[in-house]
């Protein structure tokens, strides 16, 4: 069973959402604000957020669209500086803005070494290359026999999974983690990790690379 990455950072996660907030306070760039307000939530937070605008039916948002997704997730930004963040990336003028290159844009920038080790990692659990990882497929790669709860009898081995998976879904939950939530997830993490080595390792032991 790979181990929760959540509680392998934990001690740094603490750290960085600490300083994320601290930051955040004096940041006057909008999309820069943004992006550390959503650190501040842990690591979890830029999965939350990309969570809520894809709730939008349409990958194309509106201005009064952007507006209730910041509003939804509870951010406290002006209304200045959420229309200065959507004008930004309404280059065309069209009066909407593409969901999926603003979650992209405002992820914490990963080195390539990273990426790869993310990709990689996805890749090994995703074996039907459907895009998504599944319960079943999760099943397949990991054993549960060495947790504590299911030794005790306390949970179950779909229960102990889909707890797991549930890491990764934080909002509405599928069943299926799909390549953007897992660079989302992964995103905060590698943000509370200073070296692509601990970062790589940290990957390669969860997920047996």
């Amino acid at each position: 069973m790979p181990t929760n990455p959540q509680s392998q950072t934990s001690w740094a996660n603490q750290g960085m959402m600490y300083q994320a907030n601290k930051t955040a306070e004096s940041t006057l760039d909008p999309l820069e604000k943004l992006r550390l307000l959503c650190l501040s939530r842990g690591s979890e937070g830029l999965l939350e957020f990309g969570r809520v605008i894809r709730r939008k039916e349409s990958d194309d948002l509106t201005l009064e669209e952007f507006k209730e997704v910041i509003r939804d997730a509870d951010y406290q930004l002006t209304g200045d500086q959420i229309e200065s963040l959507f004008e930004a990336f309404d280059t065309e003028g069209s009066g909407t803005i593409s969901a999926t290159e603003f979650i992209n844009a405002i992820r914490p920038e990963m080195s390539d070494t990273r990426k790869k080790s993310v990709n990689d990692a996805f890749d090994k659990c995703d074996k039907a290359k459907a895009g998504v990882i599944t319960l079943e497929e999760l099943r397949d790669l990991c054993s549960v026999r060495a947790h504590p709860k299911y030794r005790s009898g306390e949970m179950t081995e779909n229960e102990i999974l889909r707890k797991f998976m549930a890491t990764f879904e934080r909002g509405s939950v599928d069943g299926n983690i799909t390549r953007e939530e897992f660079f989302n997830y992964y995103a905060g993490v590698s943000a509370s990790i200073d070296t692509d080595t601990c970062f790589d390792l940290m990957l390669r032991q969860a997920f047996h690379l």
